[in-house]
This record gives structure tokens, sequence and C-alpha cells, in this order.
């Protein structure tokens, strides 16, 4: 194992990005090491278990009584000393057969020998582990790739396998997590706005903002150098909320504006409502961006490592998001707003109409 670990490990240092390889440390440490003849202990009435018992007994000891003394007990361990655990003492030791004793020398060899000063198991195999960093330069995704291209293209003996663990893992995992959610969260945002306007048409006019603002949080992650990571993703959902709380503004105030004060569907209609919706889009992105500045300086002070990302993806997102909406909404207004407005109003009048004249008053 330990040498399949040490090619391993050389064979990963040409993996750009991958630091302090290193194979998990193992102390050589003095052993006395016993291999018996199972042929020759046959002849004298012996099993492989009643060798590995008197082996045991003798040499890790065997309670054989207590001492008591008023309330303590004390138990009394029959064992070899210390100086008969050598070659000549072990092989002089002798073992009980059906037709008396016969020193393990007659069965056995004894050597010194040398081995690991512990074998690790997890879920009841022996593992041994090759530890990496990364440099913080090069994604955590693409030197992961390169690893499990590496560990599988190399042909491994029968019975060894190898596993990927540690922080990428658990990345991965979040990762999906959040994936699911944020799927759920965008039908849930559907559900919302549907029930809101009661037409897919806005609905989808307002969440077509939600992928395109996110080209400008690309940017600026690859401007800042910055990998994709958990904190990033949680910036893309942040930025999508405020892509979305954007258009509801514009919609809304287009459709209040041919409901109430009489605008027919046109450009008309779509300019005024932008440019009275365009004050409050700007100053609500331009406080947020603001408040995102101190996160953007000194990525690496203690304290900022974990927000910077988040920073970085939420306000280069602000920036394309503001931009995109500002022509975005409108054209896709104007070209699939007709004819949901035109229900709405009409649906308007029908309870205008239903209405007496005591109620309408």
């Amino acid at each position: 194992m330990r040498t399949l670990a040490e090619g391993l490990r050389e064979r990963l240092s040409g993996v750009e990005g991958l630091v302090d390889l290193q194979v998990e440390k193992q102390v050589r440490i003095p052993q006395l090491r016993i291999d018996v003849d199972y042929e020759k202990a046959a002849l004298y009435g012996l099993t492989p278990a009643t060798v590995t018992q008197g082996l045991e007994t003798m040499s890790n000891g065997r309670t054989v009584s207590q001492i008591v003394e008023g309330n303590r007990r004390f138990d009394v361990v029959m064992r070899l000393s210390d100086q008969d655990r050598s070659t000549t003492g072990l092989g002089d030791l002798l073992i009980a057969t059906p037709t008396g004793h016969v020193p393990l020398r007659m069965i056995a060899s004894v050597v010194e020998t040398d081995g690991p000063n512990q074998v690790l198991r997890e879920n009841g195999q022996r593992r041994i582990a090759v530890l990496g960093n990364t440099d913080g330069q090069r994604d955590m995704a693409a030197i992961i790739a390169d690893i499990r291209r590496i560990t599988g293209e190399t042909q491994w003996p029968q019975g060894y396998v190898t596993r990927l663990e540690g922080t990428f893992q658990a990345q991965e995992e979040a990762t999906l997590r959040i994936g699911a959610l944020s799927l759920l969260s965008l039908a849930m945002v559907f559900v919302v706005l549907y029930s809101r306007y009661q037409s897919p048409a806005l609905a989808l006019i307002i969440m077509g903002n939600i992928p395109l603002a996110l080209i400008g949080s690309v940017i600026a992650l690859n401007i800042a150098g910055q990998p994709l990571s958990v904190a990033s993703m949680i910036g893309f959902i942040t930025l999508a909320g405020i892509s979305a709380r954007n258009g509801i503004l514009k919609v809304s105030h287009y459709i209040n504006l041919a409901l109430y004060e009489g605008e027919q569907f046109g450009k008309d209609l779509v300019i005024r409502g932008s440019l009275e919706r365009l004050t409050p889009v700007l100053m609500t992105a331009l406080s947020a961006g603001l408040a995102l500045i101190p996160l953007l300086i000194g990525a690496d002070e203690p304290g900022r490592e974990i927000l910077h990302p988040v920073a970085v993806t939420i306000f280069g997102g602000l920036i394309s998001a503001t931009l995109i909406d500002t022509f975005l909404t409108p054209v896709l207004f104007l070209t699939f707003g007709r004819k949901p407005l035109e229900r709405i109003q009409a649906s308007r009048a029908g309870q205008t109409d239903a209405l007496t004249p005591a109620e309408a008053f």
C-alpha cells in the first residue's frame, strides 16, 4: 500500500495547483515476526487456533485470578517476562500438544524485523492517505478533475481502490444541495409571480433577467481571480432576487399606468413607466453596491475571506442586472405584454361592471 501511495504521489505532483503532497506518515518500528509452519504443527496435532492462543497467552498475557484487598481488586496476569520476549526466548516457549509440550521453534520460525507502527482501517478495510492542498490560484473543480483522471488511468492491483475525500467533497455536496434549492426557489418565484399577474408570459418576462444578470457576476469573479465556490453561489441566489425585484417594479408600474391612468399599450406606456421607475431601481442598486465596497477591499484580511466572494458576485451582478434590466424588461414587455395586459384590463372591467353603484362608489 505504501508503494502504491508513493507512486500515486509522484503522478499527482504534476497536477497544476496541487501543493504540499505527502503520504501519510508511518514509522517503522522493531517487531518480532512468528511464521508458523502449519504442516509441522499438524504433525504434533496442533491447529492454527491452538498455536495462536498459546502465543497470545504468553505474549499478551492472560488473567488467571484476582487478589482482593478490602474494596480493591487486582488481576493476576500470567505472561512472559520482558527478557524472554526475544527470538531465543519465544523460540523456547513451550506449546501444549495432545502428547505433551514442544518448543515453538519446532513448529515456527521467530525472526526480528520491522514494521509500521500502526495499521489504519476504515469501514473494515486497510487504508493509507495521500494528502495535499490547493494553492488557491486554480479552481478546485479543475484540480479534482485532473486527480480523477490520473486515478482512473492508473491500473490498480486487484482489491485496491482509491477514494477522494476532503474539503472538495463537502463543497460538491453543498453545490448539489444549493442547486436543488435554487431550482425549487425559482419554481416558487414563478408560482408567486403567476398568482400575482395571472399570466405566465409576465412571470417569464420578469424572470428573464435572472440568467442574463449573472453575466456581470461571472466577469467580476474572473477579474477578481475568484473560483466558483459555495460563497459565490450564495451570491448568485441573492442576485437573482434583486434582478426579479427590478422586473417587478417595472411590470407592475406598466400595468398600473394602463389600468388607472388610461395609458394605451405601446412605446409611450413603456417609456414613461421605465423612466418613472429608473430612479428607485438605481437608488436600491447604488445603496447595495456602496454597502459591499468594504467587503471588496482587503480580501486577505481575517474575517473577509468568506464574504469577499459573495460581495464580488453581487457587486458585479448589480451592474449587469441594472443595465440589462433597463433595456431588456421594456423590450420584452413591448413584445409579449399586449395580450396579458388586455386580459388584466378585461378582468378589471368585468369586476367593476359586477359592482352596484354604491359598491363602485
